[in-house]
């Protein structure tokens, strides 16, 4: 049974080797310890048994507007609706906060789609998403990220 949680301090070695590849790939971009560490109590992961095999963050960018982000689940557990039940906590953890909108830059639209997020235009994201984020990526400035949003 997939067990979903906070993260602690303690996982974030283990975060880092699970979100490696996708990094390398550069399909989610790069986090020091420090900034995880800093951001530790916007992730969520899941467990099975001991064994981390996905987590995501809600990222917060105002009072009204937070942003699903990091999402990774284990290649072995892709299709099997980990990374549904870790969107699906993030958005109730929103609703819990009363935000009103959540969204997303994804590779993977059709996945967001399925829960209920809409496509929009990136013009529509907040420029300190941008410049504070998207430089970092490798793709960076020609992104085929699609930007996707739920109102809750």
């Amino acid at each position: 049974m997939i067990e979903y949680k906070k993260a602690r301090l303690k996982d974030i070695a283990s975060m880092q080797i699970l979100v490696r590849p996708e990094v390398e790939n550069g399909v989610i971009l790069p986090r020091s310890d420090d900034e995880i560490a800093t951001n530790i109590r916007s992730y969520t992961l899941a467990f099975d048994d001991d064994r981390l095999i996905g987590y995501s963050a809600l990222h917060i960018h105002a009072s009204n507007l937070a942003e699903v982000r990091s999402l990774i689940v284990d290649s072995n557990y892709r299709g099997k609706g980990v990374g549904s039940g870790l969107v699906n906590a993030l958005l109730d953890e929103a609703r819990a906060l009363e935000i009103a909108q959540v969204f997303t830059l994804t590779y993977r639209s059709e996945f967001f789609k399925n829960l209920g997020f809409v496509e929009i235009s990136k013009e529509r994201l907040p420029a300190q998403k941008i410049w504070a984020d998207c430089i970092k990526c490798k793709h960076f400035p020609v992104c085929n990220e699609i930007a996707l949003i739920q109102n809750l």
